[in-house]
């Protein structure tokens, strides 16, 4: 079995299906014959984002260096300490007004990736700059099935103006394709799951429209595929292969799962068929197919919006009822602080969630969060200051083995976040002279 080999690009082909496979031992040598033996680990990269900003008394730590005590924001991550490192003390400057006025929300998403201060309008002429997402993934996507995979629980208003004469595209989008076209994000599980495991190449509508109504699997249209690969395969990959698929079909019992919900009674309410009723079920369901698309190689590059810039989510399950966007303006009240963090914790707390799954994931001696870089942060700092600097950002993944994690680093004040993605981009042999107002990089190695 040592000296039979396959193509990373292998895949399990049925009527209308492309299933990817994850990294096995036997693509090893065709790994390194196509150049990519150097570390034998495809990094991804993918970025997370929170609006409204976070209570950061309850998100920075104290100490710096490796021995810091997590604030209570980031407690659910205490068992995972040493897969990330808490950054603080960056910022994202044309966030600032800078003559503009108002808008600090929709300027803090749109320049998150960007570093370019959006044009204020609520018209056709929006103009800011094309993200450090879409950067990499015109350089690299073309190594993968997908060039980028761009993910959201809130699709937010797109029409009009939603922040102090600023068009509503800017507080619902982080990712732009150009310095015109924001990369929109798809917020409804199941058409992520069939653009992961579809065939562009066949009728995949009407493939679709069959499978769904029968009930039928994806993973039954390459049944003899799987079957026949499996046969070949060690027994080392072989448990790959079923950890994999196994992870497929668990989340299309999801998908089938929540397509029998009920409907919601009021008609304003209603969500489109995939979308879980509970945001909780549906923010792991997102994250999951991110695991599933970088485990898979789909794609190297995501970026996920939790929720539009000055989202109103109100989050009953964990005790608050209230707007997210309305107790961010505090106000110094104990009690909105409170609130906040609690909003804040949860959302961590989905995050540890997702760091866990691709630790759990094998890519030979190492993990897929090893091969990973992993941003979560916000363009506001404090809800209420509506700052800029200071940002409650961190960064979880080794990077292929290149950055050192498991500590609270310090930088001086109002050092350019776009630093961090400078850095981040080197990691992925992607050349940038700059973004936005970067002037170096951060030494992530330690």
């Amino acid at each position: 079995m040592s000296a039979w080999q396959i193509s990373r690009r292998t895949m399990l082909r049925g009527l209308g299906t492309a299933v990817a496979l994850p990294l096995l031992d036997s693509m090893a040598p065709a790994l390194a014959r196509a150049g990519e033996a150097k570390t034998q680990r495809a990094v991804r990269m993918a970025f997370i984002y929170v609006p409204n900003g976070v209570n950061m008394a309850d998100w920075t730590p104290l100490a710096e260096g490796p021995d810091y005590e997590a604030p209570y924001i980031l407690a659910p991550l205490r068992p995972l300490r040493e897969e990330f490192m808490v950054l603080t003390n960056l910022a994202q400057d044309k966030g600032r007004a800078h003559g503009d006025g108002a808008g600090d929300h929709a300027r803090s998403a749109a320049v998150f990736l960007t570093g370019v201060q959006p044009h204020k309008t609520e018209g056709a002429d929006i103009k800011a700059g094309i993200s450090v997402d879409q950067l990499a993934a015109s350089r690299i996507g073309r190594q993968t099935k997908l060039p980028s995979l761009e993910l959201g629980c809130d699709s937010g208003p797109h029409a009009g103006g939603c922040d102090s004469g600023y068009s509503c595209v800017y507080s619902s989008n982080i990712s732009w394709r150009s310095e015109t076209t924001p990369a929109a994000k798809e917020v409804n599980p199941r058409l992520v799951f069939e653009r992961l495991f579809s065939d562009d190449s066949a009728d995949v509508r009407q493939n679709r429209a069959k499978r769904l109504q029968n009930r039928r699997s994806i993973l039954d249209f390459v049944l003899e595929d799987a079957q026949g690969l499996k046969a070949r395969l060690g027994v080392k990959d072989q448990r790959k292969m079923d950890e994999y698929l196994t992870g497929i079909r668990e989340i299309e019992v999801q998908l089938a799962r929540v397509e029998r919900e009920p409907k919601e009674d009021a008609p304003n309410l209603a969500k489109p068929a995939g979308i879980p009723r509970e945001f909780p079920a549906h923010m792991r369901l997102m994250l999951d197919l991110m695991a599933l698309a970088f485990q898979g190689d789909v794609t190297r590059i995501s970026s996920f919006v939790v929720a539009h810039e000055a989202s109103g989510q109100s989050y009953p399950y964990i005790g608050v009822p209230d707007s997210h966007h309305s107790i961010s303006h505090h106000g110094g009240d104990p009690a909105k602080k409170a609130k906040i963090a609690k909003i804040n914790n949860f959302h961590v707390t989905q995050l540890a969630y997702f760091l866990e799954r691709l630790r759990s994931i094998k890519e030979g001696e190492h993990t897929l969060l090893d091969n990973s870089m992993i941003v979560y942060g916000s363009g506001i700092s404090d809800g209420d200051l509506h700052n800029h600097n200071n940002l409650p950002v961190l960064l979880a993944g080794r990077g292929g083995g290149t950055i050192q994690t498991g500590r609270h680093v310090r930088f001086g004040q109002e050092t350019p976040l776009n630093n961090l993605y400078m850095s981040m981009l080197d990691r992925l042999d992607v050349d940038a002279d700059k973004i936005g107002d970067s002037n170096g990089r951060l030494n992530l190695a330690g």
